[in-house]
C-alpha cells in the first residue's frame, strides 16, 4: 500500500520523533521517583549514553521503543512494508549498537536493565516496574556485599597509613 502522505508531510511527522523524553521513558521515571529512586539522565559519559544513569547501583536503564529497536516476537514491531531494506538496515543497525552499549556497560562493571515500551502499557506497568525494583535491589546487594569482601583491604589501607584524610574518597565509609 503506498504512503497516503507526500514526502513532505511524512518528513514532517518523522522528524518529531524525539529520541529523549518519550511517553514510556517519562513513565518509568515518574515510577521510579515515586518509589525513592535517584538517577541521572542521559549521562555522556556513560557508555551507551543510557535514558537512565542509577550510579548509586551501577545500573543503565535503557527504555527501548520496541519498532525502533526491533522488538523480536512484539505487535508492535512490523517492518514496513515500503522501503522495506532502508528500515531493515536501521534497525539492524540499531539492534547492533545497542549490543555493543550493553556489552561496553557489563565490561565496564555496570548491570544492565532494558524496558520495552510494549512492558509499559496500561496493564503490565506495575508488574514490570516491580521486577526492575527488584533488580536494582539485587544489584545493590551485590555492590554492598563486594564492599564487605574488600573490608580486610580497606582496614589494611588504614592501618598502613594510620591517617583517614589519605583514604580515597570512595573507600571512606564506617568500618566497624
Amino acid at each position: 500500500m503506498p504512503d497516503v502522505l507526500t514526502p513532505a508531510q511524512r518528513h514532517r511527522c518523522m522528524s518529531h520523533i524525539r529520541s529523549k523524553a518519550t511517553k514510556p521513558e517519562i513513565l518509568v521515571r515518574k515510577w521510579l521517583w515515586a518509589h525513592g529512586y535517584r538517577y541521572r539522565l542521559n549521562v555522556k559519559s556513560v557508555p551507551g549514553k543510557p535514558d537512565i544513569v542509577m550510579r548509586r547501583y551501577r545500573t543503565a536503564i535503557f527504555v527501548n521503543g520496541c519498532f525502533w529497536h526491533g522488538h523480536e516476537g512484539c505487535r508492535q514491531f512490523v517492518l514496513p512494508k515500503t522501503n522495506t531494506a532502508f528500515w531493515q538496515a536501521k534497525i539492524d543497525r540499531n539492534r547492533e549498537r545497542d549490543r555493543r552499549n550493553y556489552q561496553l556497560l557489563l565490561d565496564a562493571g555496570w548491570q544492565v536493565i532494558v524496558i520495552w515500551a510494549c512492558n509499559l502499557t496500561k496493564d503490565k506497568t506495575e508488574p514490570t516496574m516491580q521486577q526492575v525494583a527488584v533488580t536494582l535491589n539485587r544489584n545493590l546487594l551485590a555492590l554492598a556485599q563486594k564492599m564487605k569482601n574488600m573490608e580486610g583491604v580497606y582496614k589494611h589501607y588504614i592501618s598502613l597509613n594510620n591517617t583517614e584524610y589519605n583514604i580515597p574518597k570512595q573507600l571512606q565509609y564506617p568500618i566497624q
